[in-house]
This record gives structure tokens, C-alpha cells and sequence, in this order.
């Protein structure tokens, strides 16, 4: 394995060295035409998936800038110390497609999936490649934590194939929340979507000791168009400015100048994140294609990234409340030191809360304020890892002390992440981690599984209502 790891260094790693946006540009550009798609769609799907990533970084670089004095005040005179700044996924991203190991699991995956569609234990095609970082990442604090590269992949493998089986199960879903057809191809690979286990039994203990907390429920799209502006992002960035200025114990034109900072930088996080979803498309049509021809027209899902479904208002309305709910959560949480500034819209969140619930926004509130805490330890105990890995990678944001550690507060996958440092402690032998590893994962499957059993449940029950 060792030899395919240098071989994929030799070949890449002038494709690396030219930095984030090139790289995925290229990549991009050449997985399209593999799959047929003319040269000038695919180049310019490339094209767009480099300028996201430019663009999310420059805005990430500008928050960060911007709140680091503040927080620094802030630490300085509260005495807390959450040290470790949140520079949202980006820097994460960038670090992560750094690694030529990245490259490896993306192939391994790129197997899996076609051996799964083979055998026909999938019916989804993943096209989401740039988001292989999310699972890359667990794989390579696995690696930082003691593991070698097999047990590694291995872990990549186990949790991707739990994956590609959770973007079958939630189809039937998507569907329903987009009151779309059968015929329609969008599902997600998504690793936010792998917290659907964890919110699905509180969603249980929901309806066996809570029903009545339905009663209050809402609908968000209608709250949001009545609040209007209030409730927008930039109004959240404005409320989240003005917050850490006062914190900070900032001047009234430093509070002024924070909160119009987060206030655009927060509005364009979502506007850019619809640029990747451009980016891919030519090479979703191309894949589709490819199906109908070589497949004999047996019908595929295309796992794409998640916010095809962002359009659902429950998703912000959500989003919007857990936001201060996070940053006061991090103040008293025991063992945190994230304070939430680049995820402080939580995005690695409310898209699985809004699957398992159905958009029942009580519920998404409330299970959301109770799972936010493994967020917050997750982002703490991969900091060091992140910080050492973007410093090595030449990632490490402008405008922050090198001195200063960065990570994540809603960085999807926080379970996989304790998966990893288990993993890669036990890989040295300790016995107490060893049984944590596997008391751990085993834990992880089961839980699986039995979310599997519901969802099938409520698949049947989707079938049923349509005969």
C-alpha cells in the first residue's frame, strides 16, 4: 500500500502544490470527461468548484480577521478559556485535499460504490466528490492519532458504506419534503446525514414521552416571511456582531464595524455555497447519462451535496435559533474550547434534524440544543490535529497568530471524529482503547442498524399511501 501511496505522491503532488482551487478545478474537469461530459461544461463545472472555494475562503479569511481581536478581548477579560478559533469548513477542506491520502480514499470509495451498485446493495451513485474530505478527514486523525494507513481506510470503508446505505434509505424522504417524484434522482452521500442514528432516537423518546410538544409547532416558511429581514442572515450576522463586541467590551463604532462584517460574510456563506452545487451539476447530467447507456436503463439515485434541500425553510429558521443557542451552550460546556464563529450557522446540523423530524421544528430546535455539545467536544479534540495539518499544508488562515489553534464547531461527522481518535489510540496497542475502539464501533453498527429498521418502516408506510 505503501507504493500506491507514494506513486498517487509522485503523480499529484504538483497537482497539490498548485493549492485548493486549481487542484479541484482539474480534478473536476477530468472526472467529467471520463463520463462523456463535452469540454466546455466540464471545464466550466471545474471552474465554478475553484471559484467556491476561493470565494468561501476569502470570506472565512475576512470573519476571522475580523472577530480575532474581539475574541481575544473577550478571553482576555471573561477569564473563559475557548481558546481555539472556528474557522468554519473551508481551511478544513483546503487542508484535507492537501493530503494525497485524500486522493487514495477517494479511489478506494470510488470502488466501493461501483461494487455496491454491481452487487445491488445500492441504488446511489456518488457524484459528491468534493465532500470525500468529510470522510478523508477521519481517516487522517485516525493516521495523526497512531493508525496505520490499512486500519485507516479500513475505518473510511466502514463508515462510507454505512453512507452510500443511509442516501437509500432517506430517497423516499427527500421526496416527500421536496413533493417530488419518484423519478427524481436527488439523494445525498452527505456526512451531516450520519448523525440521522443519534436524532432518531431522541425523535423517539419524542413521541413516546413529548407528543404533546407537537401541538406548539410552527410553520417556518410562514414565520420567516412574517419576521422578514429580522430573521434573515444578515440580520443574524448583526445580532452575533453586536453580541461579541459587547462581550469583548468593544467601542460602539468597533460593535458597528463587527456586526456589518458578520452580517455580509454570513449572507455570502450561503450564497457561495450554492456555487458548488452549480459546479457539479455537469458532471451529475454526465453520470446520468452514462446510467441509462452502459446500465441498461435501471434507475439510479445521484448522491449529490445536501442543500438540494436547503430551499425548506426549517432549515434556517432552525439554523437562526441554535445560533446564539451554540454560543451560550459554549461558554458553560464543560471541556469545550471552541468559541462558534465560522460555524456559528449551523449547517453541519439542522439538514439531519430536518430528515429524521420531517420538519417538525420544535423537535429540530430542541434535539438540536441537545446534540450541539458533541459538536463543540468533537471540534475541541481534533484542534491540534487541524492546526498542525494546515501549518504543514500551507493552509493555516491569514490574519490569525500561529500561535492560536483552529478548528470547527459544527463540522460534520462529530461522532466519526471520536470513531478516529479511538481508532488511532488503539492502533498502538493500549488495551483500554482497544476496548473503547471496539465497544465504540460496535455501538455505531447497532444504532445503524436499528435506524435502518425505522426508516424502512417509514418507507413502507411512504408505499402504502400510494397504493
Amino acid at each position: 500500500m505503501s507504493t500506491i501511496i507514494e506513486l498517487a505522491n509522485a503523480i499529484f503532488q504538483p497537482l497539490i502544490n498548485l493549492g485548493a482551487a486549481p487542484l479541484m478545478t482539474i480534478i473536476l474537469t477530468v472526472i467529467a470527461l471520463l463520463f462523456g461530459v463535452k469540454f466546455t461544461k466540464a471545464f466550466e463545472g471545474g471552474l465554478k468548484l475553484g471559484i467556491a472555494l476561493t470565494g468561501i475562503g476569502a470570506i472565512i479569511n475576512i470573519l476571522t480577521t475580523s472577530f480575532s481581536g474581539a475574541l481575544t478581548d473577550f478571553v482576555k477579560s471573561t477569564g473563559i478559556e475557548l481558546n481555539i478559533t472556528d474557522v468554519g469548513w473551508a481551511p478544513l477542506a483546503t487542508i484535507t485535499w492537501g493530503s494525497p491520502y485524500t486522493l487514495f480514499f477517494l479511489m478506494i470509495m470510488v470502488i466501493v460504490n461501483i461494487i455496491m451498485l454491481i452487487l445491488k446493495k445500492t441504488n446511489t451513485l456518488d457524484v459528491d466528490i468534493f465532500d470525500i474530505w468529510h470522510l478523508s478527514i477521519v481517516g487522517l486523525f485516525a493516521i495523526f492519532c497512531g493508525a496505520n494507513l490499512l486500519i485507516a481506510t479500513t475505518l473510511v470503508v466502514f463508515i462510507g458504506i454505512l453512507k452510500i446505505l443511509n442516501s437509500d434509505l432517506m430517497k423516499p424522504t427527500f421526496n416527500d419534503l421536496l413533493n417530488a417524484p419518484d423519478s427524481n434522482p436527488m439523494t445525498t452521500t452527505h456526512m451531516n446525514y450520519m448523525m440521522n442514528p443519534i436524532i432518531m432516537v431522541f425523535d423517539k423518546i419524542f413521541d413516546k414521552v413529548f407528543p404533546w410538544l407537537d401541538r406548539f409547532d410552527f410553520d417556518a416558511a410562514k414565520l420567516n416571511n412574517k419576521i422578514g429581514f429580522w430573521g434573515s442572515k444578515f440580520a443574524i450576522g448583526i445580532y452575533l456582531g453586536i453580541f461579541v463586541g459587547l462581550l469583548a467590551g468593544q467601542s460602539p463604532t468597533q460593535i458597528a464595524a463587527l456586526a456589518f462584517t458578520a452580517a455580509v460574510c454570513l449572507e455570502l456563506f450561503s450564497l457561495i455555497g450554492s456555487w458548488f452545487i452549480a459546479a457539479v451539476e455537469p458532471l451529475s447530467q454526465g453520470i446520468t447519462n452514462f446510467a441509462n447507456k452502459r446500465l441498461k436503463g435501471r434507475k439510479l439515485n445521484i448522491g449529490l451535496d445536501w442543500p438540494f434541500i436547503a430551499g425548506r425553510a426549517e432549515i434556517w429558521a432552525a439554523a437562526n435559533i441554535l445560533a446564539p443557542i451554540m454560543l451560550l451552550e459554549s461558554l458553560i460546556l464543560p471541556g469545550n474550547k471552541l468559541l462558534p464563529l465560522g460555524g456559528i450557522i449551523a449547517m453541519g446540523v439542522t439538514p439531519a434534524l430536518l430528515v429524521v423530524t420531517r420538519g417538525k421544528i420544535i423537535r429540530m430546535i430542541v434535539i438540536g440544543a441537545l446534540e450541539l455539545p458533541l459538536f463543540l467536544w468533537a471540534g475541541t479534540l481534533i484542534a491540534p490535529f487541524i492546526t498542525e495539518t494546515a501549518k504543514k499544508v500551507g493552509a493555516f488562515p491569514a490574519g490569525i497568530s500561529h500561535d492560536t489553534l483552529i478548528s470547527h464547531t459544527t463540522m460534520e461527522g462529530p461522532i466519526e471524529k471520536f470513531l478516529g481518535y479511538l481508532v488511532g489510540n488503539a492502533s498502538q496497542g493500549q488495551i483500554e482503547f482497544i476496548l473503547y475502539a471496539i465497544l465504540a464501533l460496535v455501538g455505531y453498527l447497532l444504532i445503524f442498524i436499528w435506524y435502518a429498521r425505522q426508516m424502512k418502516k417509514r418507507n413502507a408506510a411512504y408505499l402504502a399511501e400510494k397504493e
